[in-house]
């Protein structure tokens, strides 16, 4: 999309909301919230857990034994304490008193049956993945339950804080909130221990939450029908930038994780293992800030960002120190090679999101394809595809995250070996195993480039200066529990 029809498409939203231009949120009312992403998403967040709609509304509504508070930090949730014992293989949750949407006290053997349910779902995705060293969940008195580990996991924590692992029924989840349909929107209250503290809630701690498009989301903010807009990717963010919102209301989260292209195609062409290093290779990673206006954006060529678990600094590709310039020439000369020896290359489907930043991060990944010959173009994100964008922050700090989220598992052309690596890391006990392990999966998910890094993912806000408790987070978590609004 040009410039010129940018405009014209948030103009179009400016004036679908421009009637209530004169019904600005009020300031003692409820916060009124906008997040990108589907009304489905909200109805039905374990649905799509994953999605920030769907994160949203699970620990507003459906809290675990543990959550991040608003820096990204691990904090108590529904258990109000815990100790780890047996050298980091047994963790003891007490519980704080609490009660079911009708009334009912949660009692530890019910959240013990739903986190095996829990457990056992993410284990469908992959049996190898971040709960396999939980070997037991068991209820020891009616508050209390123990997590027991195959080995250790310092991060564990981490892991029961994802949006997954939501303590929540049929009839309701376990606070802070209570959620109520209210059209296209959802009322949000705060859960109170009875019936007098309950009518004595001052109306800005409620909350209106809706899901809709980033552009409507923007105009809705713009307009001060919203105190906040939370969900931003990149694939929004022009938007943003054409829309005039004073910097000040823009908050961009410090997040890690993986952003970039993952080779899921299994043609003749992806198969060769010096084609797709071309591809990776050939890719300006360095001009990417600036398309985006994004200042301080890190780009990357490493797949893990960080040391983290890993026994030595994260490796980088055998192309790494050449220049850009030089390392189009090599590329070239293997497309070229290529070809000669196989015929015609069809156009590599590169599947993303729809949005003005994924057609203007295409167009990037496009031109640096094409000057080393190999047309491109792009499909939707659940097209069948020859290259999928994966865009997720870090659930945990552990190299295992990064690797496990490229790997044969997760249908990513991979490494067999790195895959086996993989998979003794996660059963070895010893702390100089486990880092040897995952530095050899590492290093050979790498050299096998099928997965092409761009940098950290993008992650931002909209907030109203009238709105306080709002911090910068690690893990692009922003519980609505812990804002408040400032009022005159």
């Amino acid at each position: 999309m040009t410039r010129p029809s940018l405009h014209c498409a948030l103009a179009a939203t400016l004036m679908l909301l421009g009637g209530l231009a004169g019904c600005s949120e009020r300031q003692d009312g409820p916060v009124v919230v906008s997040v990108i992403g589907t009304t489905k998403q909200l109805a039905d967040p374990l649905h799509d857990p994953l999605s920030a709609a769907g994160k949203l509304m699970l620990e507003s509504t459906a809290q675990g034994l543990v959550a991040f508070d608003a820096r990204g930090d691990v904090m108590p949730a529904l258990a109000q304490r815990w100790i780890v014992q047996d050298d980091g293989r047994s963790y003891i949750f007490r519980l704080r008193r609490a009660r079911w949407a009708n009334g009912a006290k949660i009692e530890a053997a019910d959240v013990t049956a739903l986190l095996r349910n829990r457990i056992a779902t993410n284990l469908l995705l992959d049996s190898h993945g971040d709960l396999a060293a939980i070997q037991d969940v068991s209820s020891m008195t009616g508050e209390v339950l123990e997590l027991q580990l195959s080995v250790p996991r310092p991060y564990l924590l981490q892991m029961l804080a994802q949006p997954q692992m939501a303590i929540t029924r049929r009839d309701g989840g376990t606070g802070p909130y209570r959620k109520e349909r209210r059209g296209a929107a959802w009322f949000l209250r705060p859960v109170v221990d009875d019936a007098e503290a309950e009518a004595a809630i001052p109306a800005w701690e409620n909350r209106v939450l809706r899901a809709e498009r980033g552009a409507m989301a923007i105009a809705r903010f713009k307009l001060g029908l919203a105190s906040l807009v939370l969900g931003g990717r990149y694939q929004d963010l022009p938007l943003v930038n054409r829309a005039d919102i004073p910097n000040r209301a823009v908050r961009v989260d410090p997040v890690q994780g993986l952003f970039g292209l993952a080779v899921v195609g299994r043609s003749d062409f992806l198969n060769d293992r010096a084609v797709r290093a071309a591809l990776n290779s050939a890719i300006d990673r360095e001009r990417l800030p600036n398309a985006f206006s994004l200042g301080g954006w890190t780009v990357t060529d490493r797949i893990v960002p960080q040391i983290l678990d890993l026994p030595r600094e994260p490796t980088a590709p055998e192309w790494s120190a050449l220049s850009v310039d030089d390392r189009r020439v090599s590329a070239q000369a293997t497309i070229a090679q290529w070809r000669a020896a196989n015929g015609a290359i069809p156009p590599l489907r590169i599947a993303m999101p729809l949005g003005s930043g994924s057609r203007l991060l295409f167009t990037l990944i496009a031109q640096d394809f094409a000057r080393i010959g190999v047309p491109s173009r792009q499909v939707p994100p659940n097209a069948d595809a020859d290259l999928r964008l994966i865009d997720e922050v870090a659930a945990y700090d552990s190299a295992l995250w990064y690797l496990g989220r490229v790997s044969c598992a997760r249908k990513v052309h991979c490494d067999a070996a790195a895959q086996e690596k993989l998979i003794e890391a996660e059963l070895a006990t010893a702390v100089d195993a486990v880092q040897g392990r995952i530095a050899e999966a590492e290093a050979l998910t790498v050299a096998h480039n099928g997965y092409f890094p761009l940098g950290a993912p993008i992650r931002w806000s909209l907030v109203d200066r009238a709105l306080n408790g709002f911090a910068p987070s690690t893990r692009a978590r922003h519980p609505l529990n812990q804002l408040f609004r400032t009022t005159n």
